[in-house]
């Protein structure tokens, strides 16, 4: 697969991601954050898990279990957090601001595993930052919990791709590293809910649509293609591109909630659009020069 390839299955991730934060909101009427999450990943791990007879035999380098014990670990702390963001904050907000991701990723790969971001990504990260910038509301916006809440879990996020990613291209095998964070969050969280939230048939039954919405598309559908796109591409860019789920969050919220951004808001999402286009671009560009180079 080309990264140009691994670029596309990205933006549709963050299509399911998008539209998939309506039902986020939503199913918080019937069931508590932790509760909503444990179901969720619990459908995901399940669709998963029947693949992984796929790379069964597979021979495991050192450190794979500790790879991807952080890698679970941290997915589960990420899609948590961003589930509580959505008891203070809109559709519109979480999703733009969760995507401030895009800027700390660079960072955080660059901190952690030494990955020096290029002019292309710099570039696009500054570019997304002012744009989420414009759509929470500028800078005399005030941010409530569930905004500071939806910015924690893109702190978190941008740990989680890093790892995702060291993890992917060392050790490979994305279908049981998908079924593993799935299933691991929904053993960390079912718990929780069932002793703090308000987890019972009754409320499954009622949150099923937004469940199926989230477990099917949110997370078997885009995480799976994110756990795969990342063997083939670096952190840095699938930050930048994953940040198309703060327009489609956007799109999907005035569709089903009839919630709309102002004119602020709309230049921000058209610049958070323009700097995802720029990084395609210039990945393109590079996958045309390399057969140019090497002859």
């Amino acid at each position: 697969m080309s990264k140009v390839q691994a670029n596309c299955l990205l933006l549709l991730a963050a299509a399911f991601w998008g539209f998939g934060n309506v039902a986020q909101k939503t199913v918080l009427d019937h069931l508590d954050p932790f509760s909503a999450v444990g179901m969720r990943c619990l459908i995901a791990g399940l669709l998963a898990a029947p693949l992984m007879m796929l790379e069964r035999g597979r021979k495991l380098e050192p450190g794979y279990w500790m790879s991807l014990i952080k890698v679970s670990a941290l997915f589960s702390i990420s899609i948590a957090i961003q589930q509580v963001s959505y008891l203070g904050t809109s559709v519109t907000n979480a999703s733009f601001l969760v995507s401030t991701a895009t800027v700390m990723t660079p960072l955080a790969a660059w901190l952690l595993i030494g990955e020096r971001p290029t002019a292309a990504v710099g570039l696009a990260a500054c570019v997304t930052s002012v744009g989420v910038l414009l759509l929470s509301g500028g800078l005399t916006a005030s941010f409530s919990q569930g905004d500071l809440a939806a910015i924690l879990s893109a702190a978190c996020y941008a740990l989680w791709m890093v790892e995702l990613g060291r993890h992917m291209q060392t050790h490979g095998a994305p279908v049981t590293a998908a079924a593993a964070q799935f299933l691991g969050a929904a053993v960390i969280t079912l718990p929780l809910g069932a002793l703090h939230g308000n987890l019972s048939m009754a409320a499954i039954s009622d949150a099923a649509p937004e469940l199926a919405v989230l477990g099917i598309f949110s997370t078997a559908g885009a995480f799976g293609i994110q756990t795969i796109a990342q063997r083939f591409t670096s952190a840095s860019h699938a930050a930048v591109i994953v940040s198309a789920e703060s327009v489609f969050g956007a799109i999907g919220a005035a569709m089903f909630l009839d919630e709309r951004l102002s004119s602020v808001g709309a230049l921000g999402a058209a610049i958070v659009l323009g700097a995802i286009i720029l990084l395609s671009l210039s990945v393109h560009r590079s996958e045309i020069a390399k057969p140019v180079a090497a002859e």
